[in-house]
């Protein structure tokens, strides 16, 4: 594709991605006003979970979701404590991807993107190897090439490898295969909980010291 195909394509991506955030905001707002005051009967406030992550750029922005967890407290590491802190509603939220809705809000915004790389942690950013780094040339996502193949299956490695994959190999079309694999495979449980060393293969975690892959 040519430079100014590319940049055609990408404010076609972009005007997709906010008439599709509006469309799926309207039509599931009763489940989210829902959602929200389940949240508040059985958690009490804040109703939304706010935490910064790395943007196009790596400039860090305000990602929003439902709340599904209690606070770590004084003997807890957050990174490591989700099954711990995990609350019932919170663990139905998240097998039903509920909890993604807010995020709706950042496409709309322009933090993101409907599909991209996965916003990832802050903390990973030092960790990041040049070729890795290139994850963040284009918007993250709320669903992903990495999601719709294995999601949490997945080590680390091999989801940014596709993450970069993807930003290589971007075009509209390979958007619309992603979203619709996103909506065959909607329903399907996640994981809730999930021990970050049952994924992080090289090292990423804040707590772990990073391992050298080839190409680094």
């Amino acid at each position: 594709m040519t430079h100014n195909g590319r940049n055609g394509g990408r404010i076609v991506k972009r005007l997709m991605d906010v008439a599709l955030a509006a469309i799926v905001l309207l039509v599931a707002s009763p489940i989210l006003l829902l959602c929200v005051f389940m949240i508040a009967v059985t958690m009490g406030r804040p109703i939304l979970f706010r935490q910064q992550r790395p943007g196009l750029g790596e400039v860090p922005f305000d990602l929003v979701k439902l709340r599904t967890m209690n606070p770590a407290d004084s003997s807890q590491v957050w990174f490591r404590s989700d099954s711990a802190r995990l609350t019932p509603l919170g663990r139905a939220l998240r097998r039903t991807s509920l909890d993604e809705l807010p995020t709706l809000f950042n496409v709309l915004k322009g933090d993101m993107s409907l599909v991209g790389p996965r916003p990832l942690l802050m903390e990973y950013l030092p960790k990041y190897t040049p070729q890795e780094r290139r994850r963040h040339e284009v918007r993250p996502g709320i669903t992903g090439l990495a999601q719709v193949s294995g999601r949490q299956r997945l080590p680390f490695s091999e989801r940014i490898r596709l993450d970069v994959w993807y930003v290589d190999n971007w075009a509209l079309r390979l958007d619309l295969k992603i979203l619709v694999r996103t909506l065959c495979t909607f329903g399907r449980a996640v994981k809730s909980g999930q021990d970050v060393d049952d994924v992080d293969d090289i090292g990423l975690s804040p707590d772990r010291a990073r391992k050298r892959t080839t190409g680094s």
